[in-house]
């Protein structure tokens, strides 16, 4: 079982970086703050991406569900959100440093703590409230090391039955990621790698520096903390959505266990995922 804790879907990119707008001008490819980048697959050509290509790819990739967050880069897709979500696909709503409604529908809240224009969580207070008073889980992407992370356990501390996802794998290749994986020794704090093929994306497929960063952190929160995430559809821009987690299963460092837990057991217990089965392997054009 397979399940994707750190995913995008976007009907139309309207975002924001730095002030400056982020939107689709075809071919995969958007305006980033004033800077052509390719935000999607080229084959993408209409800018959108949708729950039903994502679940084609998860289905191709034997990928069983998915976690969908969001990103100040594409704007608000709350609205969009609420139609893709299924027994396969959870979703967040997108907290904007301004006061929020119920996110009645919505299984959990994200906060893009790395982007606050005010980055002390403990003035952000409000989605954790109304977070733990529902019963949803935050996902949150910190600012990089231990900038926001003495903060956040206060937090922790003030809600320690609350859910708490931290994304990025910890920002692992900034100074001071380990910091960020130490929060997970709360008993309801665990950590996705969403990402991690970006963050090592120089020295590329099989992500052997990937590979020793899990390992570490498995060494100081141990596996059944931590949870694979493909960051689609943006990691999709260098490598196919299978090879986000084949890296893993083609590892010979990590036990079948262990792989197991990483992979979708802790997911389906964090998330609380139910029904879910493996999808069906289908032979694609260039096997024998």
């Amino acid at each position: 079982m397979i399940i994707d804790a750190h995913a995008h879907l976007w009907k139309k990119q309207q975002g924001i970086v730095g002030g400056k707008p982020v939107y689709d001008i075809g071919g995969g490819r958007s305006d980033f703050g004033g800077e052509i980048r390719q935000m999607m697959p080229a084959y993408m050509t209409d800018g959108e991406n949708t729950a039903e290509r994502l679940l084609a790819n998860m289905d191709y990739a034997g990928v069983s569900g998915a976690v969908i967050t969001q990103e100040y880069i594409d704007g608000n897709q709350d609205e969009y959100l609420l139609s893709c979500r299924s027994d396969r696909i959870k979703i967040c709503a997108l907290y904007e440093e301004k006061e929020m409604n119920e996110a009645e529908g919505f299984d959990g809240i994200k906060i893009c703590a790395g982007r606050l224009s005010d980055k002390n969580l403990l003035n952000h207070i409000e989605p954790f409230i109304l977070a733990d008073e529902k019963g949803k889980f935050i996902s949150i992407d910190l600012a990089d090391g231990d900038e926001q992370t003495k903060e956040l356990q206060q937090i922790i501390d003030m809600f320690p039955e609350l859910r708490i996802a931290i994304g990025h794998f910890g920002m692992v290749t900034r100074e001071g990621w380990i910091e960020q994986i130490k929060l997970a020794k709360n008993k309801n704090v665990y950590i996705e790698s969403g990402g991690i093929t970006w963050l090592f994306n120089s020295e590329f497929y099989p992500f052997k520096g990937a590979v020793e960063a899990i390992k570490q952190a498995a060494g100081t929160v141990g596996f059944d903390k931590l949870m694979w995430g493909s960051d689609y559809p943006r990691t999709m821009t260098a490598i196919t959505y299978k090879m986000s987690y084949d890296f893993i299963v083609k590892s010979n460092e990590i036990s079948e266990s262990d792989k197991a837990l990483f992979l979708g057991g802790n997911a389906e217990r964090f998330y609380g995922f139910k029904n879910l089965t493996e999808p069906a392997r289908i032979r694609n054009m260039v096997e024998d």
